[in-house]
């Protein structure tokens, strides 16, 4: 390391060095103020584009500095003072720019895709799918670049270089042992990568896991928010999703088809209900319109069960009409035929007076 010559700071070519950083420094934020007005006029069009050049400005306006600082330095003699211990320095702030730059690209390409297909549409399961792919690559290629960028500020120290070496003689230990330990890390981020690309879930999805129905809020790098209906939040590392069965009711098209069971007696006429479902299916708005069908599913030894098969456009929808329809035929039945009603009988045979009252409790 050199000496604080004080001698050489009166020096007439260090101040030409010390005037040409300053120099270079307000060159560069000239530019980075007349290339950004210029980007944001040729990328207002596009709004991936226009995204990017957002993310991008703050970064830039430290990266500009240092690549022209990082000139001067390396123009700069080898006798100006501390020259070593400065250019490591603007060396490692200026990596740190590059992978702070880079990460905010990622950043704004991926919101500029998002903002092009918004999810707030009605049919928005193309949107789901884009956004949830987004999601996950851009986190997946941020965390690389920020693993790339601190790898790289690592091998500017000597001390680093001969730490991988001695790492590298000894990589069968150390190697299983790091396996071992980042297995989570690595399991979850490969877990992301196959639901990026094959996309068994994406956001918005409406899902049945461990018996909890919940729409996925957000997909991490790491693990998904499920939004339980009534307000919990269910969180759900991604390899899970991997290795277990679940239920997604939006994996195709949102529309679902809505069971309502009700048990009547054997005498009750079916065509009147048919009519009065068919009523209440058409004076709801939960109801698309495609199918409101009334079956016996069961016949049992006191009464028969029916099934009303109700269709909506989403499952949220579907609950509602299930409800209103259900209403709507123990309504029409206590109304209309409340003689039909479940009952239970029994056959009498012999002598009336043979029968008697049950005894009365002790």
């Amino acid at each position: 390391m050199h000496n604080f010559d004080w001698v050489n700071w009166a020096d007439e070519s260090a101040s030409r060095i010390l005037i040409a950083a300053a120099v270079a420094v307000l060159l560069s934020l000239v530019l980075h103020r007349a290339g950004t007005i210029v980007l944001r006029r040729l990328t207002r069009s596009s709004p991936v584009a226009s995204a990017v050049v957002e993310q991008c400005r703050s970064p830039a306006q430290f990266l500009l500095p240092l690549v022209a600082l990082q000139a001067v330095w390396q123009a700069a003699p080898d006798t100006f003072p501390m020259i070593g211990g400065i250019r490591h320095t603007s060396g490692l702030l200026l990596l740190a720019a590059l992978t702070w730059l880079g990460v905010r690209a990622v950043r704004g390409a991926a919101r500029g895709v998002m903002s092009r297909y918004p999810v707030t549409v009605e049919d928005n399961l193309n949107a789901r799918r884009i956004q949830t792919q987004t999601q996950l690559l851009a986190r997946t290629a941020m965390f690389i670049v920020l693993l790339a960028g601190l790898a790289l500020m690592l091998m500017t120290f000597p001390g680093a270089r001969q730490f991988g070496a001695s790492l590298l003689a000894s990589a069968g230990v150390v190697g299983l042992v790091a396996g071992i330990a980042a297995r989570p890390v690595f399991s979850n981020l490969i877990a992301g990568l196959q639901i990026a690309l094959a996309q068994p879930i994406r956001l918005d999805d409406v899902l049945i896991v461990q018996g909890e129905w919940g729409r996925v809020e957000e997909i991490t790098g790491t693990y998904v928010v499920l939004a339980i209906w009534d307000q919990r939040r269910l969180i759900i590392p991604l390899q899970w999703f991997i290795e277990n069965p679940f239920q997604n009711w939006t994996r195709k098209s949102a529309e679902i088809i809505g069971t309502v069971f009700m048990w009547v007696d054997y005498r009750m006429p079916l065509a009147p209900l048919r009519e009065a479902a068919l009523a209440a299916c058409q004076a709801s708005r939960h109801w698309d319109g495609r199918l409101c069908l009334l079956q016996v599913v069961e016949a049992g030894e006191r009464a028969m069960q029916l099934r009303w098969l109700v269709t909506s456009a989403s499952s949220g929808q579907s609950w509602d009409l299930r409800c209103e329809v259900r209403e709507a035929m123990v309504d029409f039945v206590q109304r209309e035929y409340p003689q039909y009603l479940p009952q239970l009988r029994a056959e009498v045979s012999g002598n009336p007076g043979d029968i008697r009252p049950p005894p009365a409790p002790v």
